[in-house]
């Protein structure tokens, strides 16, 4: 239970009833880098296949803040001597640690472009070479434009003495996050607030069952555990928890909602779009004066773009609904034989196929980032989630590869598909 003394604003949430805050937390909130989410749209397009999932990341985002809330209580009821132990937290070092936390899941998708995840494969590459993803834009927005209301409010000049590069380095999971670094595995791992948040969110306004899980039983169920090696404690789950920690592995959501066909070629038209837009075919650095003309990039701007007849040839579709249609697609765990298949079929294709796409999900992985199961044998061990549920392990890695042809040449395409697939 979050206390209402500690957080007396409210607002109504459709998931989870009502999200508390405090007067810190409505100043950040109200502040415009934030107000910006509400014209980001959670699942990009995908209102044309599900019409009821128009939400957006401004939602989600204190969605987030709640349910990170709810499993750190959990932690702290569940593991206190262990927490004490590691960490030695004293009564205010545990409300300390709460509101970093709270913070953090607040900020934690400030960084998202146009559409959420469509946006991403046109982030730039940094010095290094590597691509930004949305959690440097996030680390970085938070450097820049909420530093001064994280470090100068008053509320946390009297109780806490926060740092914005503090909050960034837990975001980024970087060295600079010092002993809490333990607490970024309710914001970002496989066990997170984010993904308990989005599962049941993206369900609700799609209206499907397939993300629904009994966050209440797991969120009580969360706990730490002792780590291996120089890590003193990890983020686990009692053994009561287990079968609602199966659940995070998503695979029906991705496999019914975000890997729905038609949404796919939406996301194929985006990205198309979006290149057609920007400069240069990518978004302003997460650096100095582009990271504040990145902010200036949201569903509105593209929406009026779209509008005003720019975008491309992916622009028009996306305006006229006129998008690609799936001809082919391999089983959604393929073997040698189907991608054997898939190239025979897009060679005979030639240049019907106007875009391929592929799925390739792990769902749940194994190894560093397993949860840890603490069995409940009264000896404080744990076993790895994928040991010991039926269900995770016999997860395969899906591999679906989908080839798209334009609306004119579709029936054609699926006619050399049936003559070619009836002569092998």
């Amino acid at each position: 239970m979050i206390p209402t003394t500690d957080y007396p604003f409210e607002i109504r949430c459709p998931v989870h009833g009502f999200v508390a805050l405090n007067e810190w937390e409505r100043d950040i909130i109200n502040l415009k880098p934030f107000q910006r989410l509400r014209r980001i749209r959670q699942l990009g397009w995908t209102e044309h296949v599900y019409p009821g999932a128009t939400h957006t990341r401004f939602e989600h985002s204190l969605g987030v803040m709640h349910v990170a809330t709810l499993l750190f209580e959990s932690v702290w009821k569940n593991s206190a001597d262990l927490l004490r132990d590691a960490f030695k937290y004293e009564a205010s070092g545990r409300l300390r640690s709460r509101q970093l936390v709270r913070l953090a899941a607040l900020l934690h998708d400030v960084g998202h472009g146009p559409f959420s995840h469509a946006a991403e494969d046109l982030l730039p590459e940094s010095a290094s070479g590597n691509r930004y993803s949305h959690e440097d834009y996030s680390a970085a927005i938070v450097r820049e434009h909420f530093k001064d209301v994280i470090e100068n409010h008053p509320t946390n000049s009297s109780n806490y003495d926060f740092r914005a590069d503090k909050i960034a380095a837990l975001l980024e999971g970087s060295q600079e996050a010092t002993r809490d670094i333990f607490w970024r595995d309710l914001i970002a791992g496989q066990m997170d607030a984010d993904r308990m948040d989005y599962l049941l969110r993206d369900s609700y306004h799609a209206g499907v069952q397939y993300g629904r899980f009994d966050l209440a039983r797991l969120a009580s169920t969360v706990c730490a555990v002792p780590g291996e090696g120089d890590q003193e404690l990890r983020l686990g789950v009692q053994e009561g928890g287990l079968h609602s920690a199966e659940a995070l592995a998503r695979r029906f959501m991705f496999l019914q909602v975000y890997f729905h066909k038609t949404r796919l070629a939406y996301d194929i038209h985006l990205r198309g779009c979006l290149e057609s837009l920007l400069p240069n075919g990518q978004f302003p650095k997460p650096v100095g004066k582009e990271l504040d003309r990145y902010l200036k990039w949201d569903d509105w701007k593209v929406l009026g773009l779209l509008s005003a007849g720019d975008g491309g040839e992916h622009g028009r579709r996306l305006a006229e609904r006129d998008h690609y249609r799936e001809i082919h697609h391999t089983p959604e765990v393929a073997n040698e034989r189907d991608i054997e298949k898939m190239e025979r079929v897009r060679e005979k294709l030639g240049d019907i196929v106007a875009a391929e796409k592929s799925t390739k999900n792990s769902w749940y992985k194994a190894g560093g980032s397993d949860i840890p199961v603490l069995l409940l044998d009264g000896n404080r061990q744990a076993a790895m989630l994928s040991e010991r549920s039926p269900v995770v392990s016999k997860f395969a890695t899906t591999n679906q590869v989908k080839l798209f042809a334009e609306p004119r040449r579709a029936g054609e395409a699926r006619k050399i598909i049936k003559r070619m697939l009836e002569d092998s």
